[in-house]
């Protein structure tokens, strides 16, 4: 278990400006990688600003996320996540455990949030939803809010395109082509998730967090959060940094899926969420922008040499995903209703 230590303050998280990798020119895309691969190598998470996302949009999910929430936990509760073959739906409080994806980590407690997960949105007789893949299908829909849907899966989509835009600049970070990752993402496997963390209760077990310290699962995440902040990041240093909420921007980190494809070159970064005390609660909206279930996961040749040799086993992003599913919640990918 990661015992919960006050995070240092001395060091920051970058701030990337992108505007220019929309309508620039390939020199200015690989100025931004080049910002871009310092950040996964230092600090592993950075800001982006200029990202052409609308802040109406991302006020509006708030404004879902916390009418979602509000609902009675009956209604919450008739869509479990745990009736979705996917997986998909409401996740109660003290459901995860991040904290235990290490093996040797059983005595952490669970997380102090609750949260809502859907995938891309796809009917049940649809092919891409017949397989047990965590992100396709499946989804399940409050029926006290029936315009729900249709707003997050419009944000599910803007993050979609934000996601293939970054992508090609982390190609070039990498000195690849830009279009190296393009079919491992088509389509992408994307989960957004809504997340709620109530002010720290006096109850809280010792060092019980918002959320364990843990590192995400995927390729890239795509994070919204509120102005209350609580977001910290393990930097190269082994140091906590506050993640500062900044306007108008999104805070990206990259997965362990992405540090397999690097063979550790950019590391997955441990990060921990802080419940605060300040009688609000929290709200943050991760997009989890992951390759295809069935994209298959090994070393780039160009992170691979004498001096570094393969670090990671070969396999799948299901299969990657699947496992570190089951560490967190406790239960597989297959062993819920259908």
């Amino acid at each position: 278990m990661q015992i919960y230590q006050p995070p240092k303050a001395a060091q920051s998280i970058p701030v990337i400006d992108i505007d220019a990798a929309f309508e620039g020119s390939l020199d200015a895309r690989k100025q931004i990688a080049w910002e871009i691969h310092k950040a996964c190598r230092e600090t592993g998470f950075f800001y982006i600003k200029n990202h052409r996302v609308p802040a109406a949009m991302i006020e509006g999910q708030f404004a879902w996320a916390k009418k979602f929430f509000d609902l009675p936990l009956a209604d919450k509760m008739a869509i479990d996540m745990k009736k979705s073959r996917t997986n998909a739906g409401y996740e109660p409080m003290g459901a995860q455990k991040l904290d235990s994806q290490d093996a040797k980590s059983e005595a952490a407690p669970p997380d102090l949030k609750e949260s809502f997960y859907s995938g891309m949105d796809l009917p049940d007789d649809h092919v891409l939803a017949q397989a047990a893949m965590r992100t396709f299908g499946h989804n399940q829909w409050p029926d006290a809010l029936p315009e729900f849907r249709t707003h997050m899966n419009a944000y599910w989509d803007v993050m979609v395109g934000l996601g293939r835009h970054l992508l090609p600049l982390v190609a070039l970070s990498l000195d690849l082509p830009e279009d190296w990752f393009a079919s491992s993402f088509d389509p992408p496997s994307g989960t957004l998730r809504l997340l709620k963390y109530p002010p720290h209760p006096g109850s809280a077990l010792d060092n019980q967090l918002g959320a364990g310290a843990h590192t995400d699962w995927g390729t890239i995440t795509l994070l919204a959060q509120d102005s209350l902040g609580g977001l910290e990041v393990r930097n190269a240093d082994g140091e906590w940094v506050e993640a500062t909420p900044i306007p108008g921007t999104f805070v990206i980190n990259l997965g362990d899926m992405m540090s397999r494809w690097t063979n550790g070159l950019y590391n997955s970064t441990m990060h921990r969420v802080k419940n605060n005390r300040s009688g609000q609660d929290r709200y943050s909206i991760p997009f989890f922008f992951n390759a295809r279930p069935d994209a298959v996961i090994e070393a780039i040749p160009g992170c691979v040499s004498a001096d570094r040799p393969q670090l990671f086993p070969t396999c799948t992003a299901i299969e990657h995903l699947g496992e570190m599913f089951r560490r967190s919640y406790g239960y597989g990918l297959k062993e819920t209703a259908a």
